[in-house]
């Protein structure tokens, strides 16, 4: 059975752009990506060359002259201390840039990126556990408001959870990383659903906030109202956030105009 919604929900045919409308209010997210285009953010055009680090030393440098010049009493402010009120569990794809999405400054999320945005369960069995630690640090000692798991259109942690049953396992650390999916796509695959890759992605942002709320001292603070849960799914190709409603589990596109 579907944790997020009716099993027809993610019987959604993989159709080209323009038959985009099909989707309604879950969108789709092609696959496809203009690679080297040049964007704006914050009214300036970032270099689409970091190739060597060449481009990384003159990134840097545009940065200082930039962003940094701009904002430099907020960076000395920064020195001090910082107390972000959201934590945000995103993918590690360089597609997806949490601060450029949120319009956020420095300081005000703590992010962790990983493959396939992924919390694993709560277990203090005295491995090395990345996540769990920045889980912990946020939410018992910068006692964030919230935290946001956020998925995104053609993730390769998730393509590779679909194909890894199948095909040789793709790495050392990815294979078993990504079996938190296991469960998610067991029930994608039951649902019959015709975008199978859209409907995990979204399956896994579930299996994150399931876990979420394995860990004690989260679950204590969000029956306390201390804390709250999200999901979020940003489609690449178009630009669209899309936000899990809490009460239907759907994921309904935020108004880019408000």
């Amino acid at each position: 059975m579907l944790l997020m919604a009716p099993p027809d929900y993610y019987r959604i045919p993989c159709v080209g752009e323009t038959d985009r409308s099909v989707l309604g209010a879950i969108g789709f997210e092609n696959a496809c990506s203009e690679i080297g285009i040049a964007y704006q953010a914050a009214g300036k055009v970032r270099s689409t060359t970091m190739k060597t680090v060449d481009d990384l030393m003159a990134g840097y440098r545009r940065f200082r002259a930039g962003v940094y010049a701009e904002q430099a009493q907020l960076y000395r402010e920064l020195g001090e201390g910082q107390d972000p009120d959201v934590m945000l569990i995103a993918c590690a794809d360089s597609r997806a840039e949490p601060s450029d999405i949120f319009n956020a400054a420095p300081g005000q999320m703590f992010v962790v990126r990983n493959v396939a945005n992924l919390v694993p369960p709560y277990k203090p069995d005295g491995g090395l556990h990345g996540v769990s630690a920045a889980l912990e640090f946020a939410v018992n000692v910068l006692k964030v408001r919230h935290i946001v798991v956020m998925g995104h259109g053609g993730c390769g942690g998730v393509s590779a959870s679909l194909h890894g049953p199948r095909d040789l396992p793709i790495g050392e650390f990815v294979t078993p990383w990504v079996k938190l999916l296991d469960e998610a796509r067991q029930r994608v695959v039951d649902s019959g659903s015709l975008n199978p890759q859209f409907a995990l992605e979204l399956e896994g942002i579930e299996t994150s906030l399931a876990n979420l709320m394995s860990f004690p001292w989260v679950a204590e603070k969000v029956e306390a109202g201390e804390l709250e849960l999200h999901g979020a799914w940003f489609a690449i190709k178009h630009g669209e956030l899309h936000w899990r409603n809490p009460k239907t589990k759907r994921f309904e596109i935020v108004d880019p105009k408000g």
